[in-house]
């Protein structure tokens, strides 16, 4: 098990990506959406650099035949080591979905709104102290008494508001 804190995207980030060539008609995107149970797909080039990105809300405004034609080409990106923070201000100062993560300009990972809403819901209790910590895995040591031999528990979280 990895007992990291996710602190940066490259630990929340989904991958491998779903993506599309730009040529590709619009009801096969439709289909990998619906399909993958995703909002949005990375337009790339043969080369996996981003060219733009098709969300469900340019398949329903925009007309066009292909995923280059109602691409959105403005796509604002991560890096993996680029804090959770930062992330989760971009998807809500920006009013997006999601943020593909670039490592060396190709796509390595993509971030939605719902994977920091899954890492918000996770919550471990420290075993020593009962300090909680958030994270999508149990962290290596406590963050207040540096314990960690006696492990973390995963304490579910209720249901509701």
């Amino acid at each position: 098990m990895d007992t990291r804190i996710a602190t940066t995207a490259d630990g929340i980030m989904s991958r491998p990506v779903v993506t599309v060539p730009p040529g590709l008609d619009v009801a096969s995107v439709a289909a990998l959406l619906h399909e993958h149970r995703i909002s949005g797909i990375p337009v790339v080039d043969p080369d996996g650099h981003v060219l733009g990105l098709v969300s469900e809300y340019d398949l329903l405004a925009k007309t066009g035949t292909t995923a280059e034609e109602i691409m959105t080409t403005a796509v604002i990106s991560v890096s993996p080591d680029t804090a959770i923070a930062d992330v989760r201000q971009l998807l809500v100062s920006q009013r997006i979905g999601r943020l593909p993560v670039l490592a060396g300009g190709r796509v390595a990972g993509i971030i939605s709104r719902g994977d920091l809403v899954a890492l918000l819901a996770t919550e471990w209790v420290c075993g020593v102290c009962g300090e909680p910590a958030r994270g999508e895995h149990a962290p290596a040591s406590c963050p207040k008494c540096g314990g960690g031999q006696a492990g973390f528990t995963l304490q579910e979280q209720p249901p509701g508001p």
